[in-house]
């Protein structure tokens, strides 16, 4: 698949959904992730992010969106599971998807590398491939965009043992973030509201992702029934 440099244009200012679905969550079902992506593209979205070869074959039938691929492969001993070895890189880029996300954070993978050290092979090997920069720090996002990945993301901020006791989403780190990186920044982690969002906006982000508040009932039932339970 030959890189889309039209991709980032085309998201810009705009909203992709996420469409997941863990294999221990009721909704889990390519079938229903087809149709989640459906009813984000009626809606509005822009584009798709989406977990898994077979749900992303499943998404292409039903929407004609820009995908954003990862695959959440767990290893034993490991935190990484974003798209964590050049296995699901490969998977990802034999399906063709126009964004391929992998966890950028300073942890050890799965391989035993850090991502200053496989990254640059995955770039070397995939250069026609845009890829996503998933982050938990300003440190981190900042890496990843002098290593040379087309845009940085916050989506692991708030997800690490390091900053699992940190504010979501994170406006201050966000824009500091948008003001000393040189790819774009897409929000993404801990996005419930429509106000959030808007600040996100406010602050510089190129677009932004939101999954759980509009894709995963279960968990938008258990905030509701903690608010009368509060």
């Amino acid at each position: 698949m030959q890189k889309d440099v039209n991709f980032l244009n085309d998201i810009k200012g705009k909203l992709i959904v996420s469409c997941q679905a863990l294999p221990e969550e009721p909704l889990h079902s390519s079938f229903i992730m087809g149709r989640m992506a459906y009813a984000a593209d009626l809606a509005g979205a822009s584009g798709i992010r989406a977990n898994s070869v077979e749900d992303i074959q499943e998404i292409k039938k039903t929407v004609d969106l820009p995908i954003i691929g990862i695959i959440k492969s767990v290893y034993d001993g490991y935190d990484v599971f974003i798209t964590p070895t050049m296995n699901e890189i490969d998977a990802l880029y034999n399906e063709g998807v126009d964004m391929i996300a992998l966890d950028a954070t300073a942890r050890i993978r799965p391989d035993g590398t850090t991502i200053d050290e496989i990254f640059p092979e995955i770039r070397e090997k995939y250069a026609d491939q845009l890829f996503m920069a998933d982050c938990a720090t300003y440190e981190e996002a900042i890496n990843a965009a002098q290593l040379g990945f087309d845009c940085v993301s916050t989506t692991l901020h708030g997800y690490t043992a390091y900053t699992k006791d940190t504010i979501k989403p994170n406006i201050d780190m966000t824009r500091k973030i948008v003001q000393d990186s040189s790819v774009p920044v897409i929000a993404e982690g801990g996005i419930w509201t429509p106000e959030q969002l808007k600040s996100l906006f406010e602050v510089g982000v190129h677009a932004a992702v939101v999954g759980s508040a509009i894709t995963r009932p279960m968990e938008i039932t258990q905030r509701f029934l903690q608010a009368i339970n509060e």
